[in-house]
């Protein structure tokens, strides 16, 4: 399917629609008119020997801004800034981010105010059409003068160097120029600026843990929902009328959304004997519906940005200036960022509580959720491996965006670190998914041990997961079945309009 970049508001359904479906883009008049309209201005402004030193233009970068560069020069100014910049390191950046910072870089782009030629951002569009994936690095950029190192790497093939990924194959920018027979561009004045200051790094972790982290906020009250029933738990801590005395906007939805997955449950609707329920069962509307409100916050952050221009200088044709600027400043990211790991490291923390009660032995259950405890020592590790990744996820949850380094000789004097806060996010909500995983598995155990229904909804999803995993009888190799329950959570397709 082709979507058009355009200067129409992405929102959250759009983004949803561009990971679900979308495989082609292409520019509407109005962007082409706009990236067109800029170009032009910058080329009648500084077409001359004689043209006013402008930052990004015609001088050198970072603290070298007072350097003047002469005309002649613009082109291997341009070039040597990419090739200078490509100094990432680590982890490569899995295709899926590369393919979002694609689309993001192009987007920004298209309003118009950045000065790159169409040959540029058609180039661009011509990667994610094809499926040509430059390869990036995870540790290089300080989120501060835009992604610097990442976005380096990003355009390094755009001038015939780097590397990118094609069908599931190597080659050098060279290469893959030949293969799809395009000369290498020739950068023209304050274009490659254009392509490595912004914030398409950690903007791309960022709509991809948006999507992500809502999904998993969802399943996170399926999971618990099971662990309820499999508990024998009350129902009064999820009264409306609690909520609605302490009316925040996620409690309320998320108690709301209890009600709904529990609504026909036969074991929900029994009258329990037990007075109270620990925390981590009574008190899940109070810290998933936190979560939710942070996770909000994110996504109103990420939307903001991916219909922002953040590179720097800015150019206004219509008002016949170029404005110098700190667009290209991580911050809002990167605190973001930090909320969003704090807030779904939570979600994991409280499941695995749960998954540690399931297993002590109580409300009917047998001790690790096994028939045969003893010569079986049943579901018990599953906790231990939960429990190692909530540990993991208190570190990485840690805050990146409270460290700054001085960088540039000291004209770059505070940073933001949100791309240390994105690729540390992104493990996070990897380690989200596995715990709920375990969870799953745990909670759909415990309700084998009861004679009582548990809701139609929930017994649906049960179905899902005994159709590839069977209940546990014996003891049998485990990580498969959380690789199993994991491929579940990833790829069911939910219902969750009430997340709106």
């Amino acid at each position: 399917m082709t979507h058009k970049i355009s200067s129409k508001r992405l929102s959250l359904k759009d983004l949803n629609h561009i990971s679900q479906n979308v495989t082609e883009l292409q520019l509407s008049e109005s962007s082409l008119h706009a990236v067109q309209a800029c170009r032009d201005y910058l080329d009648k402004n500084f077409g001359s020997a004689n043209s006013t030193p402008t930052y990004g233009i015609n001088t050198g970068f970072g603290s070298l801004c007072h350097t003047s560069i002469d005309r002649s020069h613009l082109t291997q100014l341009q070039h040597n800034l990419i090739m200078s910049h490509a100094c990432g390191t680590g982890e490569e950046v899995p295709e899926k981010i590369v393919k979002w910072m694609l689309f993001l870089k192009i987007q920004s782009l298209c309003y118009g105010h950045s000065g790159v030629s169409v040959a540029v951002v058609q180039r661009l569009i011509d990667f994610y059409n094809h499926g040509i994936y430059p390869v990036i690095y995870e540790q290089g950029s300080l989120g501060a003068s835009g992604d610097l190192a990442p976005l380096a790497h990003l355009a390094l093939p755009l001038i015939g160097l780097g590397e990118v990924v094609y069908k599931g194959k190597r080659y050098t920018g060279e290469q893959i120029n030949n293969i799809k027979g395009w000369e290498s561009l020739q950068l023209q004045s304050k274009e490659g600026l254009a392509l490595i200051n912004g914030t398409q790094f950690m903007l791309a972790y960022g709509v991809y843990l948006a999507l992500e982290s809502r999904k998993l906020w969802y399943w996170s009250h399926i999971t618990a929902a099971l662990s309820l029933d499999g508990f024998s738990c009350n129902m009064s801590p999820f009264d409306e009328r609690i909520h609605f005395i302490r009316p925040h906007k996620g409690q309320l939805t998320s108690a709301a959304l209890f009600r709904e997955l529990l609504d026909d449950s036969e074991i929900a609707a029994d009258e329990k004997l037990n007075v109270q329920d620990p925390y981590s069962f009574r008190c899940t509307p109070q810290v998933h519906g936190a979560s939710k409100d942070a996770l909000d916050y994110f996504i109103k952050t990420i939307l903001t940005e991916c219909n922002s221009v953040t590179d720097n200088p800015n150019v206004f044709p219509e008002s016949d200036a170029i404005i110098s600027g700190g667009n290209f400043h991580g911050q809002p990211l990167a605190l973001a960022l930090d909320f969003l790991s704090i807030a779904m490291s939570e979600i994991g923390s409280i499941s695995e509580r749960r998954i540690f009660q399931l297993m002590s032995g109580t409300r009917n259950l047998p001790p690790f959720l096994s028939r045969n405890a003893g010569l079986n020592s049943g579901m018990m590790i599953l906790q231990y491996t939960a429990a190692s990744i909530v540990s993991q996820n208190k570190h990485l949850a840690n805050p990146s965006s409270t460290d700054s380094i001085v960088s540039s000789n000291g004209q770059e004097d505070h940073v933001s670190m949100g791309a240390n806060a994105a690729t540390k996010s992104f493990k996070i909500i990897d380690n989200i998914k596995t715990v709920l995983a375990i969870e799953l598995l745990t909670s759909s155990q415990a309700l084998e041990f009861h004679t009582k229904q548990t809701s139609s909804f929930l017994k649906s999803i049960i179905s899902i997961v005994r159709s590839g995993i069977a209940p546990f009888e014996n003891d049998r190799v485990m990580y498969t079945d959380i690789q199993l329950a994991k491929e579940i959570i990833a790829s069911t397709e939910l219902d969750m309009e009430v997340l709106h």
